[in-house]
């Protein structure tokens, strides 16, 4: 919460631990629309200077654009001010490397620990830092339409949400030879129009309007531009899950043995769709970091989760709703299909979650015990992970118990082939979990 949580004495710090941390001579720093943006970046980029490090201001540009243009202006570091999909009253700080990858748990804790032990570095007052504008996201413009060429004068309804991607999305688009119809696409840092979430229910006006024009689709933008969500030529809402799984699967049939990453939260409807096409699926913690992480390492084609944060390869390894939406026409072009027809392809299976109070310190136990707990109640089960909580597949479905990292909650979600098969699954591990806690009073 801004001026809570996040004040600008704590941003500056920020930027003076990435400099001590790193070591970094020249840092890229953006923002999002937010209100709030502008006195963070101040505080922000005062820590970087203070600290020695000359700073790149790119300004108001997507998240995907600043960890591109960190990696292609060869900055030691970059710092995009942001809450990514939350409401207008947050706000934070994302940290990338020289390659354009964001800070993983190990760099952000190394951050942390610095600014707790207050072991700041300050430069002497003759080399303080200095500070450039530089608008550069032509860059990266000039990049994505070099990376996709589309055939077809698609008409596409474009809704940033008043988020970072008002004015580049349109244009990249554009660029690209489509039609474009905008909505909600002028810089408003409150977000009047919708949440910065891309959700089905902020998004009923979008597919009003695509239904009312005739377009063939919609794409949705969060605040800061990193996840996309779309809109069929029907008017109705692509379930992600489902549109993650078919791309995956479109992009696999163009490479043997390619390798997808997704989240332990994704549908199995990505396994059923990437191994028709002799792919691999590789799941990770949730968390786009994580995703990008285990792509580098396998040399995955590509990687998501259901959020609608994509991360395309051959671009960076930045979650990127932009490019995602550009390369998605691109895949709609080459299989000759509407979007309610290529989503269709995949599976469609009944998902149902449960939250259950649980004490902070209690989340520990109750997640170490069910783990035992759940094998026992699944003597059938096919796989078994704990990369981020216990994922238990069975041979209709799955499950996945997490403990909240926010909240005092356990987190229970199940996937099955039938409901009545997902709803049994759950009642079974919701008895188990609430056992537990009662053994624990």
């Amino acid at each position: 919460m801004v001026n809570d949580d996040l004040t600008p004495g704590l941003a500056a710090r920020i930027g003076q631990a990435v400099v001590t941390c790193s070591g970094a001579e020249r840092v890229a720093v953006g923002r999002d629309t937010r209100t709030s943006g502008p006195m963070l970046e101040a505080a922000a980029v005062a820590g970087l200077l203070s600290a020695g490090a000359n700073v790149w201001q790119v300004g108001v540009v997507p998240t995907p654009v600043l960890a591109f243009l960190t990696r292609e202006l060869k900055a030691n570091a970059g710092i995009m001010i942001t809450a990514s999909h939350n409401p207008p009253q947050y706000n934070g700080l994302k940290i990338f490397n020289a390659d354009g990858m964001a800070y993983d748990m190990k760099g952000q804790d190394k951050v942390e620990e610095t600014i707790g032990k207050g072991q700041l570095r300050t430069a002497d007052w003759a080399e303080v830092g200095i500070s450039q504008q530089r608008d550069e996201s032509r860059l990266y413009a000039e990049t994505v339409c070099r990376k996709v060429k589309l055939r077809r004068k698609w008409h596409v309804v474009v809704d940033p949400g008043c988020g970072a991607t008002y004015s580049l999305a349109p244009q990249i688009l554009k660029s690209l030879g489509c039609k474009v119809t905008t909505f909600n696409a002028q810089a408003e840092g409150h977000f009047p129009a919708r949440s910065p979430e891309p959700t089905g229910e902020a998004l009923k006006p979008l597919a009003e309007v695509v239904k009312g024009f005739g377009a063939d689709v919609g794409v949705a933008f969060d605040g800061d531009g990193d996840r996309a969500a779309f809109i069929d030529e029907k008017g109705s809402l692509a379930d992600s899950d489902r549109t993650l799984a078919v791309y995956a699967a479109h992009v696999a049939k163009q490479r043997a043995g390619a390798v997808i990453v997704t989240s332990v939260e994704a549908s199995m409807s990505i396994e059923k769709m990437v191994e028709q096409c002799h792919g691999t699926v590789v799941r990770t913690k949730v968390g786009d970091v994580y995703v990008s992480e285990e792509m580098k390492k396998r040399k995955a084609v590509f990687g998501g989760e259901p959020c609608g944060a994509w991360i395309h390869p051959q671009l960076h390894y930045c979650p990127d709703g932009i490019l995602t939406s550009a390369l998605l026409l691109k895949a709609l072009e080459e299989e000759d299909t509407e979007l309610s027809k290529f989503v269709a392809q995949a599976p469609a299976y009944p998902t149902v979650r449960e939250n259950i109070a649980c004490k902070n310190t209690e989340k520990d136990r109750i997640m170490r015990q069910l783990g035992e707990g759940l094998k026992t109640a699944y003597p059938d089960r096919r796989d078994v992970s704990s990369i981020d909580g216990i994922r238990i597949v069975v041979q209709k479905g799955w499950m996945l118990v997490r403990a909240s990292g926010t909240e005092p909650l356990i987190r229970l979600t199940v996937e099955a082939e039938s409901l009545r098969t997902a709803n049994k699954i759950m009642e079974k591990s919701t008895i188990l979990v609430r056992k537990l806690m009662e053994e624990g009073n």
